[in-house]
C-alpha cells in the first residue's frame, strides 16, 4: 500500500485525484460581491384615485316558485329485541372429604434361590 495504489490516500495524492478515500475540500469563503450605488430616485407625482362608478340598478327577476309534491315518509324505528336474562346456575354443595384408604400391609419378600451352574 503505497504510492502506486489508486484506492488509498497516499496514491490519490501521488495520482493528482480524488474519490471517496480523498474527497475534494469545501470552498466556505463568501464571495466579496461589488456594492451597487444607489441611485436616489425623486419621489413621482401620484395619480388621482378613480372614481368609483356606481353599479346599474337590475331588473328585479320575477320568482318562479313551483310546488313539488313530496311523499310523506314513514319513520322506521328499528326493531330492538330484548335481551334474555341469563339464569344463574346453583353451586351445587361441597361434597365430604373422602376417607382415607388403609395402608396394606407389605409382603414379606421371597428369598431369592441360587443360580444353577451350567454344565459345560
Amino acid at each position: 500500500m503505497g504510492k502506486g495504489d489508486k484506492k488509498t490516500r497516499r496514491g490519490k495524492i501521488i495520482l493528482g485525484s480524488y474519490g471517496v478515500r480523498r474527497p475534494r475540500k469545501k470552498n466556505d469563503k463568501p464571495e466579496i460581491k461589488p456594492v451597487k450605488e444607489v441611485l436616489l430616485k425623486e419621489p413621482k407625482d401620484k395619480k388621482p384615485a378613480k372614481e368609483k362608478k356606481e353599479p346599474k340598478e337590475v331588473a328585479a327577476v320575477k320568482e318562479v316558485i313551483v310546488a313539488k309534491v313530496v311523499k310523506e315518509v314513514k319513520e322506521v324505528k328499528p326493531v330492538v329485541k330484548e335481551k334474555e336474562a341469563k339464569v344463574v346456575k346453583e353451586k351445587p354443595e361441597a361434597k365430604a372429604p373422602k376417607a382415607v384408604k388403609e395402608k396394606k400391609e407389605v409382603k414379606e419378600e421371597k428369598e431369592v434361590k441360587p443360580k444353577k451352574e451350567k454344565k459345560s
